[in-house]
């Protein structure tokens, strides 16, 4: 089967083409065309957005078509799929309309992926290992998630952000800290220049008498860790010592995340006698992460698998590869398909 995915849920409008069937699925194409302009900003203006989707969706959508070696009008595909939740809902509308309007021309069925749920799968796109059994970890700009997932549709939730998702708080932190938007990727860079002893921060959410089945066992918080960095930013400033404390500021601020990252998911892993464990999301390619969960699985025999940025960013290859599983399935999509900004990802349960 070969399936036209498509995703506009914030500020990258995104075509990718998959084929293949099961397991087996390769990636033909994909395009993602980011909006810059929402640096001015200082983060995604919903309406900007909008108007950005319609006018790149049909260039973007012809391209990824033309990449796939397929001709630009859509004929030769079996299935559209497009993001339909969660995500801005005047964004999500805009590639939701077109997917329909294209099914109905090529006579072709289109169902609606959930974003989250595109996460999860996008990571064996680029590694045929990365598929269930598995524990996952979806830190994105918008969602931080710890799941257990026992086969593809199969979804168990263990924790989630009570506040700031992973990605949010690299954002605001990076602000605090002068750093242009988005914030992930500076923080990193000026993490590998600072000292690791000079701001040690505590891990949030981490304690050693939690225990299964407590309610902070797997949850995660970052709004305390983000108050400790603007405490220790004023106490910069005050000395006149910012410019120099910089480094050491992120670094201290990235170690205490990924700490709490890693050790939730490490205990996820144990508690459910995970080998495999799936990053997913925009924050997934942060290399500092990646190396800290698989040190905290190592001595369980734990395996960690990454996806490359192109798809752990917002893309559409991720919602072509989740909507041929569900299309496999035998779901499709009627003319009442809808946007919305808030949705569980089907198959979940707490």
């Amino acid at each position: 089967m070969r399936v036209l995915g498509i995703e506009s849920s914030c500020d990258e409008t995104s075509a990718a083409v998959v084929s293949g069937a099961g397991d087996r699925v390769t990636m033909d194409s994909l395009v993602i065309l980011s909006q810059d302009v929402h640096r001015i900003f200082g983060g995604v203006v919903p309406e900007i957005a909008s108007r950005a989707h319609l006018t790149a969706i049909v260039p973007v959508t012809r391209q990824a078509l033309v990449d796939a070696g397929l001709p630009p009008s859509g004929a030769g595909i079996d299935a559209i799929a497009v993001t339909h939740a969660p995500g801005l809902v005047g964004a999500l509308l805009v590639g939701v309309a077109y997917a329909k309007a294209l099914g109905a021309t090529l006579q072709v069925p289109v169902i609606g992926a959930h974003h989250m749920e595109g996460h999860l799968f996008a990571t064996s796109l680029d590694h045929a290992d990365a598929v269930p059994p598995f524990t996952a970890l979806l830190v994105s700009g918008g969602h931080t998630m710890l799941m257990d997932v026992a086969a593809w549709g199969e979804y168990r939730l263990l924790g989630s952000t009570r506040d700031d998702a992973a990605g949010e708080a690299f954002d605001k932190v990076a602000k605090l800290l002068g750093l242009p938007y988005p914030g992930g990727r500076h923080i990193e860079a000026l993490a590998l220049q600072g000292d690791p002893t000079r701001h040690r921060f505590a891990p949030p959410m981490l304690n050693r008498g939690q225990k299964p089945g407590d309610d902070d066992y797997y949850d995660l918080s970052f709004s305390g860790l983000k108050t400790a960095v603007l405490r220790a930013v004023r106490a910069a400033e005050a000395r006149g010592a910012l410019a120099d404390e910089l480094p050491q500021l992120a670094r201290g601020f990235q170690d205490a995340l990924i700490a709490t990252l890693s050790e939730k998911t490490a205990r996820a892993a144990r508690a459910f006698g995970r080998t495999r464990v799936v990053l997913g999301g925009g924050v997934a390619c942060n290399r500092a992460l990646q190396d800290g969960v698989q040190r905290a699985v190592a001595s369980s025999g734990g395996t960690v698998f990454a996806p490359a940025p192109k798809l752990a960013t917002d893309n559409a290859a991720m919602i072509a590869r989740a909507g041929l599983w569900r299309l496999e399935q035998g779901e499709r999509s009627g003319p009442e398909l809808n946007a919305y900004a808030s949705l569980a990802i089907p198959g979940l349960r707490d």
